[in-house]
C-alpha cells in the first residue's frame, strides 16, 4: 500500500460498476461515471438517491461493495486513505469546524499535522482567507461561533483548499443557507471556481443551483444514475421521463438564467470558415457546396467578419466579399446565455459568433435559442 496519493493533477476520474450494498438494500448500484479534469460535475437527486454515497466512495470514507475508483487510472483502493484524503478537499453542509479553534487554526490543521512551519501556514491562511473574502486581519482569530453561517461556510472552503489539492468534493456546502445568502454564494463560488482550475465533484438537491454551477450534471434516483450530460442535454435530450421532470423541461425559458451561451451555440466547422479576401459569388459556391448559410470570415486566421447566403445573394458575384461583412459580435463560451440575448436585442443583431480562447466555436442565432426555449 502507497503512503503517497496517486496524483498531482487530475486528467481523469473512472467510477466502474459501482456498487454499494448494505444487506438487502443497494445505495449505489451498478455506476458507471467518468469525470473529467477541470470540470465542475454535480450529482444531484432525491434523499437516499446514492449522490453522497457516491461522494464518499470517492475519498474512501465509504469502500464501494464492488467496482473499481481509479485517478488517473490509478485505483485507489491501493493508496493509503489518510494520505489519499489529504490530498482531497472536503466540503460538507455542516462544515465541521472545532468549535475550540481560531479560524487561522482551523484553515491549518492539516498543514499543521504535515508539518508546516508556523511562518508557512500563517502565510497560507491569510492567502486563503483573503481568497475567500475574509480579511486575515479581521477574521483570523476570531471563533466559529463569532462567525455568520456564509462566513463559517467560507472558512469551510478555505479549509478545504488549504493543502492545495487537485480534486475538490463538496456535499451540499450551501444547504443550510438562507435562499438569498446561498444565492450570493453560489455567485462568489463561480468566481472561485473560475480562479481554482480545479476538478469539483458537488452534491446538491437543487436543479437551479446545479444549473447555475455545474459544467455536467448527473441526475440520480434510487442508487443509479439516470443520465450524465451538459444542462442543454438534459433540457433537450432527457434519456428517462424522471430527468425531464427533475429539469423541468417542459418549461426550458425558466432555466434561461442558469444557461450559458454555449449551451445553446451551433457547433461551427470548417464548413464555416472562409476567406473574407474572396469574391461575393465564391462565397455562394462555398456555401452552397457544404449547405450552409453563414460564414464566418477571416483573414490570417483571425476573425474578421460574419455574412449569411441570404443577403448575399441579392449581390453581384464579382463583388468583394468585404464590402458585405459584418462586423462579429461575439462572447465567450461561458457567458450567460440572457445577457448575450439581450446584448444581441440591443445590439439589433440576429446573429453572434462564440469563442473560445479567442478562437470561434459556434454561432448563437437569437430566434432559433428563443424558438427552442418556448
Amino acid at each position: 500500500m502507497s503512503s503517497i496519493a496517486p496524483f498531482q493533477k487530475i486528467d481523469k476520474i473512472q467510477l466502474q460498476n459501482i456498487s454499494k450494498k448494505y444487506k438487502d438494500q443497494y445505495a449505489v448500484k451498478n455506476l458507471d461515471l467518468e469525470i473529467i479534469g477541470g470540470e465542475l460535475l454535480i450529482l444531484i437527486g432525491s434523499s437516499g438517491s446514492g449522490k453522497t454515497t457516491t461522494l464518499k466512495m470517492i475519498n474512501r470514507l465509504i469502500e464501494p461493495t464492488k467496482g473499481t475508483i481509479t485517478i488517473n487510472g490509478n485505483d485507489i483502493s491501493y493508496f493509503d486513505k489518510v494520505s489519499l484524503r489529504r490530498h482531497i478537499g472536503y466540503v460538507i453542509q455542516d462544515i465541521g469546524l472545532f468549535p475550540h479553534y481560531t479560524v487561522a487554526e482551523n484553515i491549518g490543521i492539516i498543514p499543521k499535522i504535515e508539518g508546516w512551519s508556523k511562518e508557512k501556514r500563517t502565510q497560507r491562511t491569510n492567502s486563503l482567507l483573503d481568497f475567500v473574502d475574509l480579511p486575515p486581519d479581521a477574521f483570523a482569530k476570531r471563533y466559529p461561533a463569532a462567525l455568520s453561517g456564509g462566513q463559517q461556510q467560507r472558512v469551510g472552503l478555505a479549509r478545504a483548499l488549504a493543502m492545495d489539492p487537485y480534486l475538490l468534493l463538496m456535499d451540499e456546502p450551501f444547504g443550510a443557507l438562507d435562499p438569498i445568502l446561498r444565492k450570493q454564494l453560489q455567485q462568489e463560488f463561480l468566481k472561485i471556481k473560475k480562479e481554482l482550475h480545479r476538478t469539483i465533484v458537488f452534491v446538491t438537491h437543487d436543479i437551479d443551483e446545479a444549473f447555475t454551477l455545474g459544467d455536467r450534471i448527473g441526475i440520480m434516483q434510487d442508487a443509479e444514475l439516470l443520465q450524465v450530460g451538459t444542462p442543454e442535454d438534459l433540457l433537450f435530450h432527457p434519456t428517462h421521463p424522471l430527468v425531464a421532470e427533475i429539469v423541468d423541461a417542459d418549461s426550458k425559458f425558466k432555466h434561461i438564467n442558469q444557461l450559458h451561451a454555449k449551451d445553446m451555440m451551433t457547433k461551427i466547422s470548417k464548413n464555416h470558415l472562409f476567406s473574407i479576401d474572396k469574391t461575393v459569388g465564391e462565397a455562394i459556391e462555398f456555401m452552397q457546396e457544404n449547405d450552409v448559410e453563414i460564414l464566418i470570415l477571416q483573414q490570417d486566421q483571425q476573425l474578421t467578419g460574419i455574412v449569411t447566403q441570404s443577403t448575399l445573394l441579392r449581390k453581384n458575384n464579382d463583388e468583394k466579399l468585404i464590402d458585405h461583412s459584418l462586423e462579429p459580435l461575439t462572447f465567450e463560451a461561458n457567458d450567460s446565455l440572457c445577457s448575450s440575448i439581450q446584448t444581441m436585442k440591443k445590439k439589433s443583431t440576429s446573429i453572434a459568433v462564440i469563442t473560445k480562447k479567442n478562437s470561434p466555436v459556434g454561432l448563437l442565432q437569437a430566434n432559433k435559442v428563443l424558438f427552442q426555449l418556448v
